[in-house]
């Protein structure tokens, strides 16, 4: 089995502030970091670092940015994709983290609109019946629906984090097998006829939700510093849990998912944030719910 994640590549700078800026505000700040990030090569590189072969299709641009991140995540076990250059300029993000550990992002997104569906579709070629396509919501409403309907007619399972989130992303559930969403996209959003829909509310915990259940599990206990990248791990090891286990998502994957997500939220930055592959084989490996 194989995991596609469809979606974006960005360098994250990350920059220490007493509180979040009101509009109009001037503000210092330390600049603290600077990784990896977007939320396509985020949830790659922890399905990957979770033992699970993992290809991420994203666009970084032909500047020294896009060389640092190909040299950055070459060292991830992660395949990245396409090899060329489409944008003069790859997408960045601006991380502002104050001091109760709250945030907020600024990114752009300029390379990973100039990727094409027509051509994205080449390096899903091999894909094989019960392999993953996994988007989130970077790009437009009509991209992800196309790539959707390729990996439906093509027997791949389904799966959407649909963050930043757009109204319009409200008619794709039809063809979603798995959705993860927080509190916030699941008031706009209304999922509904996804085969999994799991529910993140922060700090409380999550729910997941099926045609047969509905589980609770209360958030890991966890020492607060940067919650950047706390999501994309929780997706990324919920998914890894169960596929590696052969399950769909159940109580024990959001047990596995929210104790990641408090070892991201207990460190500073965004890749280097997420748990390592030693720490995931560990707590993979537990099976009490």
């Amino acid at each position: 089995m194989q995991i596609y994640v469809a979606g974006n590549i960005v360098v994250d700078e990350t920059w220490s502030i007493g509180d979040l800026p009101q509009k109009g505000a001037s503000i210092h700040g330390v600049k603290i970091s600077q990784d990896i990030g977007g939320k396509g090569a985020n949830q790659a590189i922890v399905i990957a670092r979770c033992g699970l072969e993992t290809k991420l299709i994203a666009a970084v641009g032909h500047d020294s940015n896009g060389q640092w991140l190909r040299e950055k995540i070459a060292h991830e076990p992660v395949k990245l994709y396409p090899t060329e250059y489409y944008s003069p300029h790859s997408d960045s993000s601006i991380i502002l983290n104050s001091s109760d550990g709250d945030n907020a992002i600024i990114t752009t997104t300029a390379a990973a609109d100039a990727l094409t569906v027509e051509q994205m579709l080449p390096f899903l070629a091999d894909v094989q019946k019960g392999d993953i396509l996994l988007q989130q919501g970077n790009f437009s409403v009509e991209k992800t629906r196309l790539l959707f309907m390729w990996a439906k007619a093509n027997g791949m399972k389904t799966v959407f984090n649909p963050s930043p989130v757009n109204p319009d992303f409200a008619q794709l559930w039809p063809l979603v097998d798995i959705a993860v969403v927080n509190q916030l996209e699941a008031e706009l959003l209304q999922p509904a006829g996804v085969s999994s829909l799991v529910i993140t509310q922060g700090a409380q915990g999550a729910w997941l939700i099926t045609e047969t259940e509905r589980h609770f599990c209360s958030a890991s206990p966890a020492n607060a510093v940067d919650s950047t990248g706390a999501g994309d791990t929780f997706l990324a090891v919920l998914l890894a849990s169960s596929l590696l286990r052969g399950v769909e998502p159940d109580a024990l994957a959001l047990q596995h998912a929210s104790q990641a997500a408090a070892i991201t939220v207990s460190r500073t930055g965004t890749v280097n944030a997420f748990p390592n592959q030693q720490e995931l084989a560990a707590l993979l490996a537990t099976r009490s719910e």
